[in-house]
């Protein structure tokens, strides 16, 4: 599978890519995941998915989360803490899913392919995050296809996340 670099604070680092390398003139996701100065910081269990602005069936385009836990539940059990994103489709998906599923991420910046095939038209992209001992946040980004653009920033859990 290609790899693709990431920027965060602390350097570069590699991580595989959703399908394959980003071509120059696909739509990305990107997302920052600020740092929160606090006694005990866990990583954010992160969700971002699409809503036709229509109305209609959510598509999730990734859900960061802790894939190496063990148990009967392994990671997923926490997934209900990102209520939105549970509601919406969450709990109908087999985790962990091909090319969605991925580690929670440390805090930095993160580049996500929007998914290929997407029809034209009208979107609410939308991310959650929730973090054990920490808060819950949702934001909202409307979006058109093919060409999308824009940005939103949260105000704890999430930073920036723009679409370019």
């Amino acid at each position: 599978m290609p790899r693709l670099a990431i920027r965060t604070g602390a350097g570069v680092l590699a991580a595989s890519t959703i399908a394959a390398a980003v071509p120059a003139h696909a739509e990305t996701i990107r997302v920052t995941i600020p740092r929160i100065k606090v006694a005990e910081y866990h990583a954010p269990y992160v969700a971002a998915w699409l809503e036709p602005a229509a109305g209609g069936t959510a598509r999730t385009v990734f859900v960061w989360y802790d894939v190496k836990k063990k148990g009967a539940e392994p990671g997923s059990k926490w997934l209900t803490d990102l209520r939105t994103w549970w509601r919406k489709g969450g709990r109908r998906l087999k985790l962990p899913a091909d090319g969605v599923s991925g580690a929670t991420r440390a805090p930095g910046t993160y580049d996500i392919p929007l998914p290929k095939g997407l029809p034209k038209g009208a979107y609410v992209l939308k991310v959650e995050a929730a973090r054990e001992t920490g808060g819950r946040e949702i934001v909202s980004l409307p979006i058109t296809v093919p060409g999308a653009s824009g940005s939103t920033t949260g105000k704890t859990e999430l930073g920036s996340v723009t679409i370019r």
